[in-house]
């Protein structure tokens, strides 16, 4: 089990790295909210990848598949509240560093963005169901096993998409000016604004194949 973990966070790490949903969504967030929001909506994020984890290893492909439409519900719902977040960002006034929304919601609203972005996500879910068996023997995984698989997922997902958020919190630091602020404010809405319709986009699509 040991052995199989390097290639395991390997891969993990690699298809975490490369810019789909997810990284859009925490560096429109870090920009737009602050690097806490986007760090709660990186716990979301690594919570759908643990559910997925899950998922692959009791051998519930078949019960994924099942409950397609209420990840589908899902995948809508994280779409349309980042558009939300978006129009509230681009709306807001040159000098807000921050949405004008309580921090409690904000927080709890990024967490449970990640997790529909995670939950939606083509990629994730190919990974988990497809990718996962051919990197780890998933029918001899014990319960302590699954725990440390748990364990170097999030750390793995820390470790890849931390820099992102830092990178982008940094960036609105430097914005001390009430115009620049206004300006990256409006740079964070479309990033968040875009992910949010590629996600609705990627829902509709799915709809129209059921069709």
């Amino acid at each position: 089990m040991i052995a199989s973990l390097l290639p395991y966070a390997a891969a993990l790490g690699l298809a975490a790295a490369i810019p789909g949903p997810g990284v859009a969504a925490i560096v429109g967030q870090s920009m737009g909210s602050g690097l806490k929001a986007a760090l709660f909506l990186l716990a979301g994020i690594a919570l759908g990848d643990v559910v997925y984890l899950t998922v692959a290893i009791a051998g519930l492909a078949a019960i994924a598949q099942t409950f397609a439409s209420l990840f589908l519900i899902v995948k809508m719902l994280g779409g349309a509240y980042l558009i939300y977040l978006a129009v509230k960002l681009w709306k807001s006034s040159s000098g807000a560093t921050r949405l004008a929304a309580p921090e409690g919601r904000t927080n709890l609203g990024a967490l449970l963005t990640g997790f529909s972005v995670t939950m939606g996500n083509p990629k994730t879910i190919v990974f988990y169901l497809a990718l996962l068996p051919t990197v780890l023997d998933l029918k001899g995984v014990d319960l302590m096993q699954w725990a440390l698989l748990v364990g170097v997922t999030v750390c793995v997902l820390t470790a890849t998409l931390v820099p992102y958020a830092v990178l982008a919190a940094r960036a609105r630091g430097m914005m001390t000016k009430s115009g620049a602020l206004h300006r990256l404010n409006r740079v964070a809405s479309s990033i968040i604004g875009a992910t949010g319709m590629l996600i609705l986009g990627q829902a509709a699509a799915t709809l129209a194949r059921r069709s």
